[in-house]
C-alpha cells in the first residue's frame, strides 16, 4: 500500500477531487493549509501592503493498493497542473499496513 500525499492549489480540487473519481479513487482525506513558497512579493491594495509568501493550498491523503499508485498520481498531475510556479507537490511513501476499525480487518482489503 502507498500513501500519497498532494499540496495542491485550492481553485484546482474540484478538478482533482473528479479525476481521482474517474480513476477509481473514491476515498482520501483534505486539509486547507497554508504554506511558504518560492515567491517572495507582495502586494498593495488601497494603500495597504499585503503578503503573499504565505500560499493557500488544499492537501490531500490519499491511502491506495500499490496497484493504483501510479493512476492516483497520474491523475493529480493532469488535473492540478497549470503550468505556473506554485502547482504544488506529490509525496509518495509506503504503508505497513492498514486496519478497518468496524471489523477489525486488516491489509489491503481494507481500503475496498
Amino acid at each position: 500500500m502507498k500513501k500519497i500525499e498532494a499540496i495542491i492549489r485550492r481553485s484546482k480540487y474540484r478538478v482533482v477531487k473528479e479525476a481521482l473519481h474517474n480513476k477509481g479513487v473514491m476515498f482520501f482525506s483534505y486539509w486547507d493549509v497554508t504554506g511558504v513558497g518560492h515567491e517572495q512579493k507582495g502586494s498593495v491594495y488601497r494603500g495597504i501592503s499585503y503578503s503573499t509568501t504565505d500560499i493557500q493550498r488544499r492537501y490531500l491523503s490519499i491511502v491506495v493498493n500499490d496497484d493504483f499508485e501510479e493512476v492516483a498520481i497520474s491523475a493529480i498531475l493532469e488535473a492540478a497542473k497549470t503550468g505556473e510556479v506554485g502547482d504544488g507537490k506529490i509525496f509518495v511513501s509506503d504503508i505497513k499496513e492498514a486496519y478497518r476499525i468496524r471489523t477489525s480487518e486488516k491489509g489491503a482489503e481494507t481500503l475496498n
